[in-house]
């Protein structure tokens, strides 16, 4: 994985990225991460060619889960949302944790704070035992600093240059 670019970003956002960074090199079998906003928005993700799309796609007004990079974020999104849906509908309380099993790769998602929303790609052979303990540990370091102040900044730092965004 290539480190995202952090250049210009606050500490809080510069150790988001680098707890975001440590769990895709420390797991193994984890092969793409995505932190998602409770509205949907790719706030950050271990793939620096999704957050280069990102900021393209923002750029061009381009729509849809390619043309915003959100591969992973839009089914994160749109898991949560349902998971959401579903255990308001059953009154069973909040959720916390979703997975996925495919078989060729499973999919993890875990509650942040807010609505925000930790997505994880994991291939097939990837423990999911291990993937989940590192997400909770994630999530508990990054859930009290994910705040709406921080939330707004990774959105801006994946704007295009040219509309104020940092790179």
């Amino acid at each position: 994985m290539t480190a995202p670019s952090t250049f210009g970003l606050s500490s809080e956002a510069r150790n988001l990225h680098w707890l975001l960074t440590n769990l895709v090199e420390e797991v193994p079998g984890i092969q793409s991460v995505a932190v998602v906003s409770s509205d949907g928005l790719l706030l950050l993700s271990s793939d620096q060619a999704r957050n280069d799309e990102a900021r393209e796609a923002r750029s061009e007004r381009r729509s849809g889960p390619r043309g915003s990079s959100a591969d992973l974020a839009t089914v994160v999104s749109g898991i949560g949302s349902l998971t959401v849906g579903a255990a308001r509908l059953m009154e069973f309380g909040g959720v916390k944790h979703t997975m996925v099993a495919m078989d060729e790769g499973s999919l993890f998602v875990m509650s942040i704070s807010d609505g925000s929303l930790l997505g994880v790609h994991g291939s097939a052979d990837c423990d999911m035992s291990v993937v989940a303990y590192h997400m909770a540990l994630f999530v508990g370091r990054a859930g009290h600093v994910l705040t709406p102040e921080l939330r707004s900044e990774l959105r801006k730092s994946l704007e295009p240059a040219s509309a104020g965004g940092t790179r």
